[in-house]
């Protein structure tokens, strides 16, 4: 069983104090766009960071994608 873990933390917090506005069907379709797109960014930055370490060409990516299909 999960058990909630105190204290919350600022991520958790800032939810909290979100879930107390009631937003617009409008306004809540945006901020899961926002939420979306922050992640997706942290996600391309990753897989960038990845890409330069190894070395990565777009040749490399061609290979993996004939491969892959």
């Amino acid at each position: 069983m999960n058990q909630l873990k105190f204290p919350l933390s600022n991520v958790q917090m800032e939810l909290m104090k979100l879930y107390a506005t009631d937003l617009s069907k409008t306004d809540l379709l945006e901020l899961k766009q926002l939420l979306a797109k922050f992640y997706a960014q942290k996600s391309i930055k990753a897989a960038d960071k990845v890409w330069d370490e190894k070395g990565y060409t777009a040749k490399d990516m061609d290979k993996l994608l004939k491969e892959l299909s």
